[in-house]
């Protein structure tokens, strides 16, 4: 290491307190990365039907197989470009992919073009919201890394939510197109300007972290060294270590579960006569209380440990799913997705918070791209397995499967993961001292 270099990392700090400026910089932009996800919450589902005339279930799901597939190869390429070029440069580009999803969705003559928008708004938030998980988890150093996520994903959900909402609101007032869509353009352009002027690159933190990096006293952990290739990360999250892969088969189910509510809810609600402004309540209330939920989730894991919330979080999504499929009022299924919300709240972040309490510090930013690559596989697989049911048995049978299936994911969690962080107690061993560094048990 060079002496600039050196002296330039004895300058950094870990943690929420001593990076707060940039910590708040990027929960502002990852709150418009969820803005730009939830302009399509509500409208896209009933464009489809009302606009473009699709009545087969598995035809109104492509646009959200299209996100899905192309937003997990992001994640995946994501990790890797952070490690090799940086954070900022990844963050960038992946705001310049998100200019022309608006205006596609606004021009839109074929469902084609709403496809063509979908692939480019999934590279977009591969690129923009696997990044900024990536450098929140470089600012917060290992004490503090749940409430890291819990933040970083209640910013995301809460905009996804008050997005979702305000759609529906002015599409009721205005129609589906195009006013509801010009919220995109300005979240597009204000996201790009932020993260080129003012964002700082996070790559020198996560050096820092892993010059004084110290593993697991058990020495679990010891063939996940420092020097693992790409290929040996991507087998080690996905099927030997088994926490991360716990970690990731369950984010895959949990966005299983997540298309079906983007792509089918609207559909199923709107079999009950209930209006659009109705429509909009719902659609924004399950990500509102999943926002707002994580922001004592995420910092609870820290206390408590990751398991427990994984393990309750899918059960209780799995209660929730059930009572969706079971009620036919807009009472019942307010219940029913604030319940849907909280489960979600209590699973997303913590398996965030596992992957970073795991993986080296040194490839940590792909082991994430890895996770984040199976969890938003789970979009591809829900728009095939619940249209095709939804098809075949009608739309209450689709949501009963992937209840079936989320409540199969937890009960592996519980059989499987082992607990990552040890609460309080580890916490206070790990925090970062003053100079940045790490003290050594």
């Amino acid at each position: 290491m060079s002496s600039s270099t050196g002296r330039a990392q004895r300058a950094l700090r870990l943690g929420l307190r001593e990076n707060l400026s940039q910590f708040v910089l990027l929960v502002a932009v990852n709150a418009l990365v969820g803005g730009m996800y939830g302009q399509e919450r509500l409208v896209l589902p009933l464009l489809a039907r009302e606009e473009f005339g699709l009545t087969a279930y598995t035809g109104v799901l492509t646009f959200i197989l299209a996100f899905g597939a192309t937003k997990a190869v992001a994640n995946y390429v994501a990790g890797t470009l952070s490690d090799r070029y940086g954070r900022k440069p990844v963050l960038v580009a992946g705001w310049l992919l998100a200019l022309p999803v608006p205006l596609l969705l606004i021009w839109a003559p074929s469902w084609g073009w709403v496809i063509a928008a979908n692939v480019l708004l999934g590279l977009n938030q591969g690129l923009t919201w696997s990044t900024t998980v990536v450098m929140k988890i470089d600012l917060a150093g290992p004490a503090r890394r749940g409430l890291a996520m819990g933040l970083n994903e209640a910013a995301g959900y809460v905009a996804v939510a008050a997005t979702a909402l305000a759609t529906g609101y002015i599409a009721a007032r205005h129609g589906l197109r195009p006013e509801p869509f010009f919220l995109g353009i300005a979240y597009a352009a204000l996201g790009l300007g932020l993260s080129t002027l003012i964002v700082r690159e996070t790559r020198d933190h996560a050096r820092l972290e892993a010059a004084n990096h110290v593993g697991h006293a058990d020495g679990r952990h010891a063939h996940l060294h420092a020097d693992l290739s790409s290929r040996q990360i991507l087998a080690q999250t996905s099927f030997r270590e088994p926490a991360m892969s716990a970690a990731s088969h369950a984010g895959m189910v949990n966005n299983l579960m997540d298309g079906l509510a983007w792509g089918l809810f609207p559909l199923l609600f709107a079999t009950a006569g209930l209006p659009i402004a109705q429509l909009g309540v719902l659609a924004a209330l399950y990500p509102a209380v999943w926002g707002f939920g994580q922001l004592v989730t995420g910092a609870l894991s820290d206390r408590t440990g990751r398991k427990p919330l994984i393990v309750g979080g899918q059960l209780l999504q799995a209660a929730a799913l059930a009572l969706v499929a079971l009620g036919g009022s807009f009472p019942v299924w307010v219940v029913a997705v604030a319940l849907l919300g909280a489960g979600t709240a209590m699973v997303y972040p913590t398996l965030l918070a596992t992957i970073g309490d795991v993986a080296h510090p040194a490839w940590r930013a792909r082991a994430v791209g890895v996770y984040r690559l199976w969890r938003d596989g789970g979009f591809v697989v829900g728009a095939l397995v619940a249209g095709l049911i939804a098809d075949a048995y009608g739309l209450p049978a689709a949501v009963w499967a992937v209840a079936a299936l989320t409540a199969a994911s937890g009960i592996a969690v519980a059989v499987r993961m082992y607990e990552t962080h040890t609460g309080a107690g580890r916490s206070r061993a790990t925090r970062s001292k003053p100079d940045g560094t790490t003290p050594r048990n």
